[in-house]
């Protein structure tokens, strides 16, 4: 469903090189587009002056950045800090505030994060069965997106089902596991994601994950201020005008930034001491690839609000093919990088043998009966 944009960034001292990802699925070309059109504004600069940089990237080209830019500077702007632990011998971590945790929690999705264990799991036994797979694995924590392609309303069965399916997942699993609940921002209004987070309650998740559409901020503010499951939001905003408003309405528990779409490590550590002071956790947004996932443990284990980690390691067979990770990992837990830099290494040959395929469009599977196109 995704293909990987990974950003090697060049410097003039030989063999000092960084490298980002700027992952944005169904928009690619666009993002690649984008990275070409940035790189012109670059050659040249120092690439440890990451600020400096930012600024060039962000101000330059006049037009102000949505997700798809972003993404661009977001890749670029990782394979600075990359670059910089390097040139300093030094894993980025510490260059974003130090440690403050042994390691990372992690959670992952049905079927370690393949794309039809996650999107097409349907049945309620099927999901219960699913689920105890992924805490088989040793997870401590599961992620299912079990509310079905909604409209303004929905049927009380369907309501009913979903409460049935995460209830049968929870059985399955235990008290001791947490279970979260991504809503993909699917009922179209805040009247039916608080019918669908009433028969939630019973199973006791972690959280539910944007119950609406992220532009609809009174009703994720409705659904914040009164609904007893926590609500968590935040994945589709972009840079700390996004969060800051956001933040504002109070539109949320948990905050989601994710790393490769708000502007890259440091454009979310603002964004995550912004969420500090308002009383906000993070529990950043990370369905991509192994650069994406590495970036994200140097962010987590420096981030004292960081409070469980995304990750989708299973979503493609060559994931450890093709960037060989600075730590051995663990199921739901990712430990302290050591080595300079993200401390990882690409292995462009086998890069090259995953070139660029037209992504499957999954979303054109969001039509209703009688053909209303709806939120995927």
């Amino acid at each position: 469903m995704r293909n990987w944009v990974f950003v090697r960034v060049e410097t003039d001292v030989p063999g000092l090189v960084g490298w980002g990802e700027s992952t944005l699925e169904w928009k690619t070309r666009a993002v690649t587009g984008a990275i070409a059109d940035i790189e012109p504004l670059l050659i040249g600069q120092d690439p440890r002056n990451i600020e400096h940089c930012y600024q060039i990237m962000t101000r330059h080209g006049f037009w102000r950045m949505g997700v798809i830019g972003m993404s661009a500077i977001s890749g670029i702007e990782i394979a600075l800090w990359d670059i910089l632990g390097k040139s300093l011998d030094t894993p980025v971590w510490r260059l974003l505030g130090g440690q403050v945790r042994d390691h990372l929690r992690t959670y992952t999705h049905l079927g370690m994060g393949s794309m039809t264990s996650v999107y097409e799991t349907d049945g309620i036994q099927e999901l219960a069965e699913r689920g105890r797979a992924v805490v088989d694995a040793g997870y401590s924590a599961v992620k299912v997106v079990a509310v079905p392609y909604s409209h303004y309303i929905a049927s009380g069965r369907a309501i009913d089902r979903v409460g049935e399916s995460v209830a049968a997942l929870r059985s399955e699993v235990g008290p001791d596991i947490d279970i979260m609940v991504d809503f993909h921002g699917r009922p179209a209004s805040a009247a039916l994601a608080r019918e669908f987070l009433k028969v939630l309650e019973p199973s006791r998740i972690l959280f539910a994950e944007e119950p609406v559409p992220p532009e609809n901020v009174e009703g994720m503010a409705e659904l914040t201020r009164s609904s007893p499951v926590t609500i968590a939001g935040g994945e589709r905003l972009v840079g700390r005008a996004g969060f800051d408003a956001a933040l504002k309405a109070g539109t949320f528990h948990i905050a989601q930034p994710d790393i490769v779409h708000v502007g890259g490590l440091w454009e979310a550590k603002k964004i995550a001491a912004m969420c500090e002071t308002a009383g906000v956790g993070v529990a950043p947004h990370n369905p991509l690839g192994p650069i994406a996932g590495i970036a994200a443990l140097h962010f987590g284990v420096s981030t004292p609000n960081h409070i469980i980690q995304e990750e989708m390691v299973g979503a493609v067979p060559w994931y450890d093919s093709v960037v060989e990770w600075p730590i051995d990992k663990v199921a739901g837990r990712w430990d302290l990088p050591n080595k300079p830099g993200l401390g990882l290494e690409v292995d462009e040959e086998e890069v090259a043998a995953h070139p660029f395929q037209q992504e499957v469009l999954h979303t054109r599977n969001a039509v209703l009966p009688d053909g209303t196109i709806v939120d995927w």
